[in-house]
């Protein structure tokens, strides 16, 4: 059947894709054009480097490679490893689970850690891994900083802390497509050798562009990986960005010139007031569904998550009728909850550029829907709740001061 449009703008508060701001919008709606003239080399040679900048990092090589977050796992993956290489790598939801998988097919040997979901990576467990570690049969450590079907954020900082600790040599490879550029993200000052995003996330861009920062001892070890690649082979970048030219294929045009609005939206915020927005963001949904007597599926307040939060239902509501009346009656559009949470679970995305009003808007939405399934919630709880919050915390808009 065809679906009709609503009056009004979709809401949108899935964890990605994201709503894209008008200025993102306009500055894609252009002609093609050839990106062999020097347009285009001039406009990568920029967003590489300031790309480099949402990652804290100066020594790290950029990749903006045509593809999701999924190929670009694979692509730090096949770049730095062999097969039969030994991995340690954290299931604690279903994207982990995924790049697992996509681990064990391109034959690793993959040593998997796994927690209950709505807990964080067992990081105790990698201490002992790598304390016993004493031949470094460990070649990588793979972990995903914001597990999106969760709602849980693991510590970067402590897993670079084992490593050092134990003088492990092992790679340090992090998903961070939910993460990067709304959530604290050090690159270099964590030590981690490949890191990776995707554009559809906190970037608020259209899919289709897969952000891969290799550190230097990651280009290192892809000079001898042994893992077939083509299409995702950095060699093949470095060789174009010694040219000049920096395309070894076609890029998406449109969306590189996406992408140069989307940083310099963030430059204009200022990074570290966009991380504090998503922090904003992330608490007053977080009081919200406090407020509603619901759970975070999320355990502790140190995994929680300010990029998506995942709300747990009580057993007599099928949390997948949420997300269908969300849509079908008020034009909202929720996150499903997945696999081991599927019916357990809704999921409610807050990043991208997006701000405090418009996540009320969402929340009050979401009390309509929970009355409309027979949950016993008074409207406005978690509206008030969040409210309060941020009429306490919400700073002047600085150009405008």
């Amino acid at each position: 059947m065809d679906y009709f449009n609503a009056p009004g703008r979709n809401h949108l508060f899935v964890p990605g894709p994201v709503n894209i701001p008008d200025q993102i919008i306009r500055a894609m709606n252009r002609n093609n054009e050839d990106y062999r003239s020097p347009a285009i080399p001039a406009l990568t040679k920029t967003l590489l480097e300031d790309v480099k900048k949402i990652f804290k990092t100066t020594t790290g090589t950029p990749f903006l490679i045509p593809k999701t977050g999924t190929g670009a796992w694979e692509s730090a993956l096949t770049n730095t490893l062999s097969p039969g290489d030994r991995i340690v790598s954290f299931l604690i939801g279903q994207f982990s689970l995924l790049w697992i998988d996509q681990q064990q097919r391109l034959n690793f040997n993959v040593d998997v850690v796994e927690s209950e979901w709505g807990q964080g990576a067992k990081l105790d467990v990698l201490e002992s891994k790598i304390a016993s570690d004493t031949a470094h049969t460990i070649k990588a450590i793979c972990i995903v900083h914001n597990e999106t079907a969760t709602g849980v954020t693991n510590n970067l900082a402590k897993v670079r802390q084992i490593l050092d600790s134990y003088r492990h040599p092992a790679l340090f490879i992090v998903d961070g497509v939910s993460s990067i550029c709304a959530l604290d993200f050090r690159m270099d000052e964590w030590g981690v050798d490949v890191a990776i995003t995707g554009s559809q996330k906190a970037l608020s861009l259209p899919t289709g562009i897969g952000i891969v920062v290799a550190g230097p001892k990651a280009i290192e070890a892809s000079k001898t990986a042994k893992s077939l690649r083509v299409f995702f082979d950095w060699k093949d970048y470095l060789k174009f960005y010694q040219l000049g030219t920096y395309w070894p294929y076609t890029p998406s045009i449109h969306l590189l010139y996406g992408l140069r609005a989307a940083l310099d939206l963030v430059f204009e915020e200022g990074l570290e007031n966009v991380i504090a927005r998503h922090n904003r963001l992330g608490t007053a949904t977080r009081l919200a569904v406090e407020a509603w007597g619901l759970k975070n599926c999320t355990q502790k307040e140190e995994w929680h998550s300010d990029t998506v939060t995942a709300v747990v239902v009580p057993s007599y509501i099928d949390s997948a009728e949420i997300v269908r009346r969300a849509w079908k009656r008020y034009n909202l559009s929720l996150g499903l909850g997945l696999n081991k949470v599927a019916g357990k679970v809704f999921r409610i995305g807050h990043l991208g550029y997006l701000n405090e009003l418009q996540l009320l808007g969402c929340l009050a939405g979401v009390e309509m829907i929970l009355q409309d399934v027979g949950y016993p919630v008074k409207l406005g709880n978690g509206v008030a709740a969040a409210s309060a919050y941020f009429k306490n915390t919400i700073p002047l808009i600085p150009s405008r001061i």
